[in-house]
Order: structure tokens, then sequence, then C-alpha cells
């Protein structure tokens, strides 16, 4: 294996995580030089590597600015749905043997390069991305609901809101799924079933990147664009039912109307 002379005896290297789109199809990878599985690890350029993660996140280690961009230049074909400007995290980490695994001053300090202790922070940095890329997302809907919710206040006309309301519950759900199914967002990740000396590490990479903390504050503005979406709408459906029993009952005073005409009418004749 080539992971001896991985990052060419380095004790310190640069590492930079990309949510580049919604899955990356590692089936099409089995052919290539791996390093590990459960993430997967690759080789990736002279001396570095890349970390990939089913979930649209790749995590590249040691590649300079022209291997990088050659690298996802040969992953663009397999990524699904690709972003136009992907959400990114760098850091740098670094050999200390004589101090114990942390992160202090933006600097990740490891034991060793070795590939277990990679994945562990690349996990860590995709979730971070990840949450990074849903923050975007739910801040844009949050933008997109405000004025909606300003017209129905406004005028109580319907229009197309609901369907553009129903599409806001639909994006909620959708980001909800991708964070408990694919990312899996609050569990911590194979490698430490089998390492858990790194559960330390990892665990202080949790707290640096704010993970849970971000986890949760992301969930509670889920559950509050799905509650408004939902009053929204019945708001909106209230009034459209409201103004149909408004068109019945004229449409009843206007049939009493023609009624008592046509017998007066009669009569008079």
């Amino acid at each position: 294996m080539q992971q001896p002379t991985l990052f060419a005896g380095k004790i310190s290297v640069r590492v930079r995580a990309l949510c580049v789109g919604e899955r990356i199809d590692l089936r099409a990878l089995e052919a290539a030089q791996r390093l590990a599985v459960a993430p997967l690890v690759v080789i990736a350029g002279t001396q570095g590597c890349a970390v990939l993660f089913r979930y649209g996140v790749v995590v590249l280690f040691d590649l300079d600015a022209m291997e990088e961009a050659s690298f996802l230049s040969l992953l663009k074909p397999l990524i699904n749905e690709p972003f136009v400007r992907p959400e990114t995290e760098e850091a740098e980490i670094s050999i200390n043997p004589q101090r114990d695994e942390r992160v202090e001053g933006g600097v990740v300090s490891l034991h060793a390069f070795s590939i277990e202790r990679l994945q562990t922070v690349a996990d860590i940095l995709a979730k971070s991305v990840v949450l990074a890329h849903y923050e975007a997302s739910v801040a844009g809907v949050f933008d997109r609901i405000e004025p909606l919710a300003a017209s129905l206040e406004r005028d109580g006309s319907g229009g197309h809101q609901s369907k553009e309301l129903l599409r806001h519950i639909g994006g909620t759900l959708l980001i909800q799924h991708k964070m408990v199914g694919r990312v899996e967002m609050g569990e911590k990740p194979e490698i430490l079933w089998d390492r858990p000396d790194l559960d330390r590490l990892y665990l202080r990479l949790v707290d640096e990147y704010e993970l849970r903390e971000r986890h949760l504050a992301l969930e509670r503005k889920l559950e509050l664009i799905s509650r408004t979406v939902e009053t929204l709408l019945d708001l909106l459906q209230h009034n459209r039912s409201l103004r149909v029993e408004w068109y019945i009952v004229i449409l009843i005073v206007v049939e009493i109307l023609l009624t008592l005409y046509t017998m007066f009418s009669g009569g008079g004749g």
C-alpha cells in the first residue's frame, strides 16, 4: 500500500471539505486505489488523499489548487445534482505525539496521520459543511416565506401561494430526511466502533465545530418553518372556504329574488 508515503513525511497538511452535490456514486470508485472504506479513502494528487461520502461531500487532504481542480473534474460525472457554489470548510492538521489530540488555534493536533484519524477528521468536516449548506438553504426558505405571509395578511388572497407553501413543506421534510437518513448527523462514524481510542478525539472535534448545537438549532428552524407554513396553509384554506360560503349565500339570495320576481310578475299579470 502507499499509505507510508502519504503526505511525503510532512508534519502539517491542509484539509479542505466541499459539499459538491446531493449524492456521489461511490460504486463507480470501486476500481480506484483505495486506502480504506466506510468512509471511502482514495489516493489523490501526488501525495495526498480524498475521503468521499455518499451524501455529496468530498474531503481533500494535502492537495494543491491544480490537484484539487483535477480531482474534482474526474469526480464530476459521479455527482448527482451538483451544486453551482459548493459550501467549503478548511482546516490544518499537524502531528504532535507529545500532546493530547485536540483543536487549538484552528489547528487539529493528531498523534499520527493514520487513516483512521483522517477518517475521523473527515467525518467531522463533512458534517460541518453539510450543516453549513442546510443552514444557507433554511435561511433562503425564511426569506421566501416572509413575503408570502405578508401578502396573505395584506389582501387575504391565495393565488398560487398554496402550491408555493406546499413546496416549502416538501423542502423542509426533504432536508430533515437527508440529515437523518443520509448524513446520520447525530450518529458516530463506524470507525469508532473499531477504534474506541479515537472517541475522545471525535468528541473534541464535535465540540469545536459545534455540531450538536448547530444541528439542534437547524432542527428548531425547520420545525418553525413547518409550523409557519402549515398555519399559512390553514389560513389560506379557511379564507377560500369562507369565500365559497359567501358564494353559496349569494346564489341562494339570487335564487330567492328570482323566485319572488317570478311570483310578483306573474301575479301582476
